[in-house]
């Protein structure tokens, strides 16, 4: 949390042993656990120690839209410090180990430590951003661009804290998960999946995936890496 936290913003090594102090309970938790629903008052905020989450929505003829991938690190929930009841479901992507700080907590040390705050905010202006690129991703690529921007994304994201090796990363995504997160088919996903091996751009095992020509990636994507706003990246 403390690294992911400063590759977008300046937080001074007392603003870090105060986070390193604050009360949580620590789970271990296997895939598809849901760790917020749609219409819950939520009390706690969540951190991704280990492993991966998503934000969905359901509508009401049951298709499931994924919003957001979130790794280690990343507090996916820190929106739902302002608001009275979340409006959409939050569940692990993978196994994962999950820290469940209180709200109070969490206020006492916006309340205390300004600079502190502020870090925290910018993290919410920066999710939105990358909500904007999805909507841009999801609106106006094909099926191929729309696969490599999430891997380009996921990619920078990682490698900003240390998650990365020779642009192989985790990727613990099923063919229908990415479906439901670039708005295609199953069966497209694969075709494009097929396409990309094909063509030398990567190697996908079950739960790894090492970009193989990231320029040629970032080329076919579009991607521009300015809307994540990262100040200080380690990757």
């Amino acid at each position: 949390m403390i690294r992911r936290l400063r590759v977008n913003s300046a937080v001074s090594d007392a603003d870090a042993d105060a986070l390193k102090t604050i009360p949580s309970v620590v789970k271990d938790l296997p895939r598809e656990a849901v760790l917020v629903r749609e219409g819950d008052r939520p009390t706690n905020c969540i951190v991704m120690m280990r492993g991966f989450s998503y934000r969905s929505k359901v509508n009401e003829q049951g298709k499931r839209q994924i919003l957001s991938f979130h790794p280690a690190g990343d507090m996916p929930d820190l929106h739902g410090l302002l608001l009275d009841r979340m409006d959409h479901d939050l569940t692990t992507l993978s196994s994962a180990t999950v820290a469940f700080i209180e709200h109070r907590h969490i206020n006492r040390l916006i309340e205390d430590r300004p600079q502190l705050a502020r870090a925290l905010w910018r993290e919410t202006v920066v999710d939105a951003s990358i909500f904007r690129e999805w909507i841009v991703n999801l609106g106006t690529r094909e099926a191929a661009a729309r696969l490599a921007h999430l891997l380009a994304e996921l990619r920078t994201r990682l490698a900003a804290v240390g998650l990365t090796a020779d642009d192989e990363f985790a990727f613990p995504i099923t063919q229908n998960e990415l479906a439901e997160a670039l708005g295609i088919s199953s069966v497209h996903v694969n075709r494009v999946i097929q396409s990309f091996r094909a063509e030398g751009l990567i190697e996908l095992t079950r739960d790894t995936v090492r970009l193989k020509d990231l320029e040629k990636l970032l080329e076919l994507g579009g991607f521009n890496e300015l809307y994540l706003h990262q100040k200080n990246r380690n990757g």
